[in-house]
């Protein structure tokens, strides 16, 4: 079986009325990682470099969100934040799961956003990571990721997009994320959540100013300082808008965050969310 000799299947839930493919290991606190949106992506995939360190001190669960991944992709799913959103507390629901941190990279950090402000009580910290989440003009560089139509040249100009250090995009990995994305049905579905034009998928990931600036939780705002993809201005406005928040910019590092200062994120994440005596939300006061 491909589980068997692929590591980006894991464990499978029914959440939400959709099997599931997630990871879940440590022990601890639960903390929920949500993944981007970049073809052929996976859970494993975004993660797989800080999962174990963060293991070490938590229960870490990393799920394929519905679209992406192995998890199932049902005849004629609509692909929309409310359904994420539903996965993913189904996803909580189905392992028993009451209050969970929450990590979210891109179009994740738009969900998780969207999570926090639906259901704040499920929430106890939130990572948002190069996120989505506030309206902004599209860039270049996600409209080209969004607009991705399979071939390894197109997947090596993505690349360099996602990543500062050009060492990183390396063929090898060209190679390896090309043909994720033409694993059956990967495209399909890709293709079918962002279809042009593309500037209304980022305003439907949007959160309304009042309801972010309303979030009660402990936040960590993260971002790479020459991120192509989600612009440094969409960290800035969250990390004004959220009355807990906190920021964090990495020099010399693009969209991939949680890949090219994997050892430092997992160290500044690990911190925040071991951080004692401030665990629960607390009334705002003016």
């Amino acid at each position: 079986m491909e589980s068997r000799t692929n590591p980006e299947i894991a464990h499978s839930i029914v959440a939400a009325g959709i099997r599931t493919n997630y990871h879940d290991l440590g022990h601890g606190h639960p903390v929920l990682l949500i993944h981007g949106s970049g073809p052929g992506v996976s859970a494993w995939a975004n993660w797989r470099l800080v999962m174990p360190d963060l293991a070490r001190q938590a229960r870490v669960v990393a799920p394929d969100m519905v679209g992406f991944g192995y998890t199932d992709r049902p005849q004629g799913q609509r692909y929309a934040m409310e359904i994420w959103v539903e996965q993913a507390v189904g996803l909580l629901d189905a392992l028993g799961i009451e209050k969970t941190d929450l990590v979210g990279n891109s179009f994740g950090g738009g969900l998780a956003l969207a999570l926090a402000i639906r259901h704040p009580h499920r929430v106890r910290r939130l990572v948002l990571m190069g996120s989505v989440g506030v309206h902004f003009p599209i860039t270049p560089g996600l409209d080209a990721v969004w607009g991705y139509t399979p071939s390894l040249q197109t997947m090596r100009k993505l690349l360099d997009i996602f990543a500062f250090d050009p060492k990183l995009a390396t063929d090898e990995l060209a190679q390896l994320r090309y043909e994720a994305s033409i694993r059956p049905g990967f495209q399909e579905s890709f293709a079918a959540m962002f279809p042009a034009p593309r500037q209304r998928w980022v305003d439907a990931m949007a959160s309304t100013e009042a309801d972010i600036r309303s979030l009660p939780h402990q936040t960590l705002v993260v971002h790479g300082r020459e991120d192509q993809v989600i612009p440094l201005a969409n960290s800035l406005k969250l990390a004004s808008w959220i009355p807990r928040a906190q920021l964090h910019v990495y020099g010399q590092c693009g969209h991939w965050t949680q890949i090219e200062h994997a050892a430092r994120f997992a160290q500044l994440v690990g911190n925040f969310l071991a951080e004692a005596g401030r665990d629960e939300p607390q009334p705002l006061h003016t």
